[in-house]
Formats: C-alpha cells, structure tokens, sequence
C-alpha cells in the first residue's frame, strides 16, 4: 500500500515521510518542485518523489492514484481547498488520514471528520523548529529578542512524525485528536539557557514590545491579522499550550524528545561562522 504525504519537504512532512520509510513504507512525497527535492537530499531516496500542491487538488488525481493513506498538513490556503482534496482523496480510495491541525478545527479538519473512512487528528503544540527564528540575531549578535517569557510545552517534529505513522498504520487510532507536546514546559529564557551551553557561547534575552513583534513578524510577509494572531498567542498561552502530556510516549512507546535534543541536532543553525586567519 502507498501513502501520500503532503508538505513532504516541510518542517514535520520531511519526518513523516522519513518514519514512514524507516518502516519498510511505500511513500509518494507531495512537492512543488521534485528535482529540487531530490537535488537538496532532504528526503530518503526510496521515495517517489510527485509534483503538486495540496492547495491544488484539482491536479492531483495522478498523485492520488493508488494511495490508501494520506498525511494532511494543513497550511495557509488550504482552508478554502482542503474539503475537495478530502473528496478527492476518499473518491479515490484513501481509506486511512492523518491530519496536522491547523490550530483549530477549521474547515480541512471538519471535512477529514466528516469523510467516512478513518482519519486521527494531530494536534501539536509549539513545534520546536520555531527556534529557528533565533538562529540569525544568535549567529551575528549573540541575541535573542522576544516580547513574552512563558513556558511552552514545545513538541519535537520527529515525535508528531512518529504519531502519525502509527495512526496511519497501525488499528485502533480512527476518530482520535491526540494533543501533543514535549517532557518539558520551558520558557524562552530556559531555552536559551539550553540553547547556550550547546553551542558554548552567552547569549542575552532582550524584550520586545507586543508591537515590535508584530512588526517583525510581518516583515516576513505574514498578513497583520495572522501575526496579531500568532502574537496574542504567546502573550496569552493556553493551559494545553503549557501543560506536558505522554500522549507521544502512548502511542509510540518511547519518550518525547527533549529540547535538548533537537537543540544538538540543530546547533549549526546557530553557531557564529568561522573567521578564517589573512
């Protein structure tokens, strides 16, 4: 059997995929650009590499074509489309899904739930690649800059990867929303402090106003009522957004992945570049 992973170059799909693979899984990776995929080696090479976007699925019954499991990662754009690729994909005869949350249950959710065949719902919380948005004001000025310094209870990509390839191969997963997160509820001065001794270097927490960080994150291109919304987000967390559940380790059987693991997994990201001697 064949499983479609969308977003399959991103953040989380790139795990899934790799999990999947790890298991002796057929993959079709869903890419935009499949020579620049296999061209970066950021996916294992067993996989079938197909071109498209699941913000098309107009276009993608050539990729659906003799797929039984779909990973969904919802994204932007996906909202307005998402219910047609559900259609698509079930017409086609998909009869297991995985869908990573979007934040809510919003229109792709919904349609995953009302599809008819078995689908699980991965409801992470703050992945841990966020901190990658440190890694330049920690390379060149040795900073880091954010508003607010609450806990959060940041989930490994690897460990959201693992729950989804157990939902979408093993039984007893259909109509479950597993909330996800990390062994540990840290602020952004914790991690920093994490952050440091791997990479053997100081590194100050500098805050900024609600409004710098808005600022900032639309100067990345965010719209301003999505920044206002990722920003009110951490002024305000949640208690799920704090709270450390086992959910990975019963359903996987090991542990969540700390921190600090994924810290020395990425520590390149964030190390000064070498001055060569003249």
């Amino acid at each position: 059997m064949t499983t479609l992973v969308t977003g399959a170059t991103g953040n989380t799909g790139r795990h899934v995929v790799a999990e999947l693979v790890r298991r002796g899984e057929r993959v079709r990776a869903l890419t935009r650009n499949p020579a620049a995929a296999a061209a970066a080696g950021r996916l294992p090479a067993e996989v079938e590499l197909v071109a498209g976007t699941h913000t098309a699925p107009e276009r993608l019954d050539a990729a659906l074509d003799g797929v039984s499991r779909l990973h969904i990662t919802v994204t932007a754009g996906l909202a307005e489309v998402g219910p047609e690729l559900v259609r698509r994909a079930v017409g086609a005869g998909v009869r297991r899904i995985t869908v990573l949350w979007g934040g809510g249950v919003g229109p792709v959710e919904q349609a995953v739930a009302d599809s008819g065949v078995e689908w699980t719902r991965l409801e992470p919380q703050e992945f841990m690649s966020n901190t990658l948005a440190w890694s330049e004001s920690v390379r060149s000025e040795g900073i880091v800059r954010e508003p607010y310094d609450f806990p959060s209870a940041l989930v490994h990509e690897a460990d959201i990867a693992a729950v989804a390839a157990v939902a979408l191969l093993e039984d007893g997963h259909a109509g479950r929303a597993y909330n996800l997160t990390g062994p540990e509820s840290l602020t952004p001065r914790e991690r920093i402090a994490i952050l440091s001794r791997a990479i053997r270097r100081d590194i100050d927490f500098v805050p900024i106003t609600h409004e710098q960080a808005v600022d900032r994150l639309m100067a990345t291109g965010v719209p301003r009522a999505d920044a206002d919304y990722v920003i009110g987000w951490y002024s305000a967390p949640s208690d799920a957004s704090t709270t450390v559940v086992d959910t990975v380790k019963q359903v996987t059987g090991h542990p969540a992945r700390t921190f600090a693991q994924w810290v020395a997994e990425h520590t390149e990201h964030f190390q000064a570049p070498r001055v060569k001697a003249g």
